[in-house]
């Protein structure tokens, strides 16, 4: 009989083990599968995160709408991004990743709908109206619109595509008709523009550091500041301003986003907006 040393018993032990773990082992090789339940591998699963395109003017109410989302979806996180509404809409057209457009008008969610980037229907959130703002210590010395065109006023304008800009010009046309006014006062107003800025909040913020005598902005953005002092717009000639938004069709979260919109366009976003100086949708 052949003498059975040490290393022939070490092979055949090996050989033994190895046996059993493949007698053990389930068929189709090994698991992979983690110690998670199924349907429960991530946070973004149940709760994804969202990047939110909003107005400039929405910033304040979108910041609050994000804690209470959160609060209320633990899990989920949103990023936000605000500018004018034309920016915005311009990003998406070019690939930006948003889930869901907030816009300061309805016009541009329309065109995102119509070229077929964001899903029907154009959601209303929210309503708005404009006034007058001067620096608190109003150096111009500006009592009514009308002193809008007086010679040598510094008026703190929008860019032309800014939802803003298309408000305001309505209004201007509407003081026009009013009595008192002075019947070149569309020209003499757009002859006092001194500039043109990116967005609402721009307005804002030169009429706060004295750069200009006076802008046309929305009542909530008047509300936001302690450094701008209002003139009351006659409420015959005001322009109510109507806020909508849209699901990015190539948000790769669709049913959050669209989730997200009802809850903002719904009682407990209507709340955050109110408390904010919104109205509701006009």
């Amino acid at each position: 009989m052949p003498r059975t040393g040490p290393a022939t018993l070490a092979v055949a032990w090996l050989a033994t083990l190895l046996a059993c773990v493949c007698a053990c082992a389930p068929a189709g090789g090994p698991s992979t599968a983690s110690s998670a339940p199924a349907g429960a591998s991530s946070a973004q699963a149940g709760a994804p995160n969202l990047t939110i395109y909003g107005a400039a003017s929405l910033k304040s109410a979108i910041d609050q709408a994000k804690t209470a989302w959160e609060t209320g979806h633990p899990g989920s996180k949103l990023t936000i991004a605000t500018d004018s509404s034309a920016a915005l809409e311009t990003q998406i057209e070019q690939g930006a990743p948003a889930d869901v457009f907030l816009s300061a008008d309805t016009t541009n969610p329309k065109k995102l709908v119509d070229k077929g980037l964001a899903a029907a229907p154009v959601t209303s959130f929210a309503g708005n109206q404009l006034t007058v703002i001067v620096p608190s210590a109003n150096p111009a010395g500006i009592e009514t619109p009308a002193d809008l065109a007086r010679p040598g006023i510094k008026v703190i304008a929008a860019g032309d595509a800014v939802p803003i800009t298309k408000y305001a010009g309505q209004l201007v046309a509407n003081l026009a008709r009013q009595s008192g006014y002075p019947a070149d006062f569309v020209a003499a107003y757009s002859a006092n523009i001194a500039s043109k800025e990116d967005n609402v909040k721009a307005v804002v913020a030169k009429i706060e550091l004295g750069e200009g005598d006076a802008g046309i902005v929305y009542v909530t953005d008047a509300k936001a500041s302690t450094k701008v002092a209002t003139i009351d717009v006659p409420a015959g000639a005001n322009v109510p301003a109507a806020y909508a938004g849209v699901v990015v069709k190539a948000s790769p979260n669709p049913a959050a986003a669209e989730a997200f919109l009802d809850w903002f366009a719904g009682p407990d976003g209507r709340a955050i907006l109110a408390s904010f100086g919104f109205l509701p949708p006009p």
